[in-house]
């Protein structure tokens, strides 16, 4: 990298994490101070943004192609009052965790203390939720059975199509003037919510040009204190660029980064969208300009690679707002989860790789930020070479990119429905999640935590932690004669307790609805204008609600467990095996060594333990596919645990496949930490025993050693690995290449190994901004040394 760049990002490493409190306090004054009560939901939230982006610091930072921060200052955090109220407990915890901290200035705490508190208190939108909760909700919210994504952030999970890089704000704006006219309703409320909707997002299409106009004005004013020439017409130019996008389609590659970088502040400042917004296929999307500016001359490699990398410091200034309450402490992580998609087809199936892909993985090896996340969309009609190259970049140890199954995802997106062209410009975001780019709303409501349902139906409906009946009285495990009735069991209890999930998120979804529109959003994704309907109201061409499973390796063996040593061979009587489980092994060394030696494990091509893993998918899809919202999205499955996988195993007695109480689950599709003894293709072999076509997206984590990487043959054989296993329709895979001693090493000696980095469950982060208990579940997975 060039020098400017190596200083932006040295700049953007070194800055601090902190938590601002510009975003509150703004907010907090629109809503005392400025808001008309007589305007309709949509409108004051698009007033609101308009006050936000017309008032918040605008901060230039010396030699930046790119403008514009999310905060005051790079790594500045911003935080969402109206959706969920920081406590001075919280703000301690995140000022002063021991591996990922906060910093929390005295003028912060001020303002915290004697303003956003006292106003939001009671009116946040989370006050709302856990207000309006069942009790049903709450016993199995607290127990562990699941968790909710919304009682802490806003449903805006997406991903930007092609329009936005086609379109400016002033063609949305005659967009919705045209549809306007067209509003001819003869329920005079339904009239009336469509053009509040309408006049929502115009007022919000005008306040991110106001918002770019203010960063011309400043970049003038840089420009007049100059002293370099050079520098002064860059100024100039960026000033230039600013008042023409996002105000106008892009017409320069320059244009086309910095007009989508304004559109992503527009989102991330309206409100928390579940992080994940990205401009999704970014070498198609940006293919145009640099084919066009290359072939005129006006554009070259060097300059191209100047302002990619000047991008990606954008996303790397962008820590995720951290939560609240138990997850303050736990949730130790600054990625916002944004994920690049690279590669893939076209519209028409053909392959979509060009060189900009290459040059975009050029870009991720040379910069090796957390952020943005990236990935390869993998086809059968993609060149080896691509795959070549991104698996040489996996072998650094970075953990990006990670690889996806363009077909699988296709066949996923048509399979629920979407049209083969919309499913063809999609892909995966945040960590596995398919959607349709820049026509689907795909909300992820929270994780499902299947082996504490297995764990509640042992014990007749009762939470063994608290003593609780919080599932249905299926029978005590004495009363099992066979293997199939406590199959039974388990399968009545997953369905009662989805069925608990899906109606508290239904309740929270109506919350969003009422009370935190999205105009802004609203306006880039199809068809929200067309229909003058807001996102969040079902406005998308597509809408989809995910569940997120967890734990699949976990309740596979234990399903094994018990099916092979209690009702099968009868080494153990079903009360003396679940005495076992509460006493954590307590003087059973013996049990414990037939469980974890001599008992079937998923991950080894065996279907005596995979065939549960079919069990439990089957059981889990029936139980939550085809309910809907009521903004009319559909339920659907994913498997993946980002970090979650952890919090459930501390929320659990043993398990029968020989894992200690309160230790993590198995992670994705993974296989339990350490159970996988045949090599990486028998896990692949087991993980494609499911489904992956009726789910939104699957997570398989695979441990290397360096050496599984040496030389060109094996980076063809991983290259080839990973092509058999997307022919058996597997939706994803990602690589943490670095052995076992490395990281025990690091976990003693922290200040040797700054910047080693791994991949968690779906995105990369430092190794020593970890957890503990994470630190060791990463440890604990399987490494293979050759192929």
């Amino acid at each position: 990298m060039n020098p400017r760049i190596q200083n932006l990002r040295r700049q953007s490493l070194e800055a601090v994490n902190r938590i601002s409190a510009e975003r509150a306090l703004l907010i907090t004054e629109f809503y005392d101070n400025h808001v008309n009560p007589a305007d309709p939901e949509p409108v004051q939230r698009a007033k609101a943004l308009e006050y936000l982006l017309s008032r918040k610091e605008v901060c230039i930072s010396d030699q930046e192609l790119i403008v514009g921060e999310r905060g005051p200052a790079p790594k500045a955090t911003p935080t969402y009052p109206e959706i969920t109220v920081h406590s001075m407990e919280d703000l301690d915890i995140l000022n002063s965790r021991e591996k990922v901290s906060f910093l929390v200035d005295e003028d912060t705490r001020k303002a915290y203390e004697d303003v956003i508190i006292p106003f939001w208190k009671g009116r946040s939108n989370r006050d709302r939720i856990m207000q309006s909760m069942p009790d049903d909700w709450l016993n199995a919210y607290h127990a562990g059975i699941f968790t909710e994504f919304m009682e802490q952030r806003a449903p805006g999970h997406t991903v930007a199509g092609a329009k936005i890089f086609r379109k400016g704000m002033n063609d949305l704006i005659q967009e919705i003037d045209e549809v306007y006219r067209a509003v001819e309703f003869v329920d005079k409320s339904e009239e009336q919510m469509i053009c509040a909707e309408l006049d929502a997002m115009k007022i919000a299409a005008r306040a991110i040009v106001m918002y770019a106009n203010r960063h011309a004005d400043k970049l003038d004013e840089l420009a007049a204190c100059e002293e370099s020439a050079e520098r002064k017409q860059e100024l100039l130019d960026m000033a230039g660029i600013c008042r023409r996008v996002p105000a106008n389609a892009p017409s320069t590659f320059h244009e086309a980064l910095q007009h989508y970088w304004f559109i992503h502040l527009g989102v991330i400042t309206e409100l928390n969208p579940w992080d994940s917004f990205n401009p999704g296929r970014l070498d198609q999307h940006l293919w145009p300009f640099y084919a066009r500016e290359m072939e005129d001359g006006i554009l070259d490699r060097e300059r191209a690679k100047e302002f990619l990398e000047a991008f990606w410091i954008k996303f790397n200034n962008h820590p995720a707002p951290p939560k609240v309450g138990v997850t303050a402490q736990e949730s130790n992580t600054y990625t916002d989860f944004t994920l690049i998609n690279l590669g893939g087809v076209k519209p028409d199936g053909t392959n979509a790789v060009n060189e900009l892909s290459f040059l975009i993985l050029d870009v991720i090896e040379e910069m090796r930020l957390l952020q943005p996340g990236t990935m390869v969309q993998l086809s059968r009609v993609n060149p080896d070479e691509f795959i070549d190259r991104a698996v040489k970049i996996t072998k650094t140890g970075f953990g990006q990119p990670s690889i996806f199954n363009a077909d699988a995802i296709e066949k996923e997106l048509t399979g629920q429905g979407k049209s083969i062209v919309d499913a063809r410009n999609g892909g995966a975001s945040g960590c596995v999640e398919s959607g349709a780019f820049g026509t689907e709303s795909y909300i992820l409501t929270g994780y499902f935590n299947l082996p504490k349902i297995l764990e509640v139906t042992l014990h007749n409906g009762v939470d063994p932690r608290t003593g609780k009946q919080i599932g249905l009285n299926t029978g005590f495990v004495a009363s099992f004669k066979s293997y199939d009735k406590l199959l039974d069991a388990f399968r009545k209890q997953v369905q009662h307790f989805a069925e608990i999930k899906i109606k508290g998120s239904n309740i929270i979804e109506t919350i969003f609805m009422e009370h935190l529109p999205t105009p802004f959003l609203s306006l880039i994704i199809e068809d929200c204008i067309a229909k003058g309907t807001d996102y969040i109201r079902g406005g998308a061409r597509y809408n989809t609600n995910y569940i997120q499973g967890v734990g699949l390796g976990t309740i596979t063996d234990s399903l094994a467990s018990w099916r092979i040593n209690v009702f099968e061979k009868k080494r153990i009587s079903p009360v003396d095996f679940l005495g076992a489980l509460t006493n954590n092994f307590a003087s059973d060394d013996k049990l414990l060594y037939q469980l974890l030696y001599h008992t079937p494990k998923y991950g080894n091509d065996d279907d005596e333990a995979d065939r549960h893993a079919v069990e439990v998918f089957e059981i889990f899809h029936d139980s939550v596919t085809g309910h809907q919202s009521p903004r009319g999205a559909t339920y659907r499955i994913n498997l993946l645990p980002t970090t979650c996988h952890v919090y459930f195993g501390s929320v659990m007695h043993a398990s029968a496949d020989g894992r200690r109480s309160g230790m993590p689950l198995s992670e994705g599709i993974s296989p339990v930490q350490g159970a996988d003894t045949k090599g990486p293709t028998s896990v692949m072999k087991s993980a494609a025993k499911i489904d992956h076509l009726r789910t939104g997206g699957t997570l398989l984590n695979q441990k290397f050693s360096p050496s599984f990487f040496d030389g060109d043959e094996s980076i063809r054989k991983v290259s080839s690995l990973v092509r058999g296993y997307f022919r058996l329709n597997g939706h994803h895979v990602q690589f943490n290449v670095v052995d076992a001693d490395t990281l025990r090493d690091a976990q003693k000696h922290p200040e040797k190994y700054r910047d080693l980095i791994v991949r968690v469950a779906g995105y990369s982060d430092y190794f020593n901004d970890l957890g503990t208990d994470l630190q060791n579940e990463i440890i604990a997975r399987t490494a293979h040394e050759s192929v």
